[in-house]
C-alpha cells in the first residue's frame, strides 16, 4: 500500500494537493515478481470459493486488461493454467479502463448465445509498471489490483426482474487517441509509459459515461429512479460526482473506493463490486449500472440485478 504522502519525496506534490485532484488517498502496486496474471489468479480463486465451485466449473475465462505479462499468449490462459482448469477456453479483452465493461459484454454474450454456461471475468492491471514517475499528473493517480465475478446461465422471466445482465452499452471513438495512451509498443519496439490529457479526459467523461448509463437503462425499459447502486469505473472522485449528478442521483448511490485503490483501470469494477458487498451495500435484488471510459476513447456500460 503507497500512501499519498510518499510521493512527496520525489515529486511536486503533497497529499492534500493529490486528495483535492481525485478524490485519492492510497493506492496498492504490486510487489517484485508478482504479475498480472498472478494477480488475476488469485481473484479468479476467491471468486471460485466465494461461488462455491471449482476451476472445471467454469466453461471460460476472460481477463480485461492492458498490462499482460507477455505480449502472448493471453493472460488468461495464463490464469486457466494456475487455476489447473483442463477444459473450456480463454482470452483477453484490452479496452483499457473500460475493459471489465466490455468483458461483461462479451461474457453476457458467450452465454445467450448458447456457447458457455458459466464465465469467469477478471479485470487485472499492473499499471505501475508502465508509469512515468517523473509526471506527477499521472504517476500518482494509478494502482495495480484485480478482481473477478462469475456469471452463469439461467432460466428468466425476460423482464427487468431477472437477475443477471440486463442490458448493456458499448461505445469507442478512435480519433480521441492522443488524450489517454502509452507512447510505446510491440510494433514500436519500445514499451512506453502512461500519457494523459487529464482535463480533456474529464470533459469526455461525465459526459460520456452518463449518456451510455441511460442508453443502458432505457434498453432494459428502466430509469435511474430504479437504480439501487452506481458502481462505476474509480478513476476520479470528480467524475463519479459529476456522473451521478447528471443522471440525477445521489452520492449514497454509488459504491466510491477509488480513496483507497486509486485508478486500476480494468480491475477497478470487480474490486469496487467486492468491496460494495464486503460493506454489506450491495445485496441480492439490487440493481446496479456500472459504467467506464479508457483510452480509445472507448466507453460503455452494463445494467444488472445482483
Amino acid at each position: 500500500m503507497v500512501e499519498n504522502a510518499e510521493f512527496e519525496a520525489t515529486l511536486d506534490t503533497t497529499d492534500e494537493w493529490i486528495r483535492s485532484r481525485s478524490g485519492i488517498e492510497r493506492r496498492h502496486f504490486a510487489e517484485e515478481g508478482e504479475t498480472t496474471s498472478s494477480m488475476a489468479t488469485a481473484a479468479a480463486k476467491a471468486a471460485l470459493s466465494d461461488a462455491g465451485l471449482v476451476a472445471d466449473d467454469i466453461d471460460a475465462i476472460i481477463v480485461a486488461t492492458s498490462t499482460a505479462d507477455l505480449t502472448f499468449p493471453s493472460a488468461a490462459t495464463m490464469v486457466q493454467a494456475q487455476l489447473e482448469m483442463t477444459r473450456g477456453f480463454a482470452f483477453d479483452v484490452q479496452a483499457v479502463c473500460a475493459g471489465f465493461v466490455y468483458a461483461l459484454c462479451n461474457a453476457n454474450a458467450l452465454i445467450a448465445s448458447g456457447q458457455a454456461d458459466r464465465v469467469m471475468v477478471i479485470g487485472a492491471e499492473t499499471f505501475s509498471r508502465i508509469m512515468d514517475w517523473t509526471d506527477r499528473s499521472t504517476c500518482v493517480l494509478f494502482g495495480d489490483g484485480a478482481g473477478a465475478l462469475i456469471l452463469e446461465a439461467q432460466t428468466g422471466a425476460g423482464t427487468s426482474d431477472d437477475r443477471g445482465i440486463l442490458a448493456t452499452d458499448l461505445n469507442s471513438d478512435g480519433r480521441y487517441k492522443d488524450l489517454l495512451y502509452v507512447d510505446g509498443g510491440v510494433s514500436t519496439q519500445s514499451t512506453g509509459h502512461l500519457r494523459m490529457q487529464g482535463n480533456q479526459v474529464f470533459r469526455h467523461a461525465v459526459e460520456k459515461l452518463a449518456k451510455t448509463a441511460t442508453t443502458a437503462l432505457e434498453r432494459a425499459g428502466l430509469g435511474a429512479e430504479d437504480v439501487d447502486w452506481i458502481v462505476p469505473h474509480q478513476a476520479n472522485i470528480r467524475i463519479i460526482q459529476g456522473t451521478a449528478k447528471k443522471m440525477g442521483l445521489s452520492l449514497d448511490n454509488v459504491v466510491v473506493t477509488v480513496q483507497d485503490h486509486g485508478n486500476t483501470s480494468a480491475a477497478s469494477i470487480p474490486l469496487a463490486l467486492s468491496v460494495g458487498k464486503e460493506r454489506g451495500q450491495i445485496k441480492p435484488g439490487d440493481l446496479i449500472v456500472t459504467e467506464a471510459i479508457g483510452g480509445g476513447l472507448a466507453w460503455g456500460a452494463v445494467v444488472l440485478r445482483w
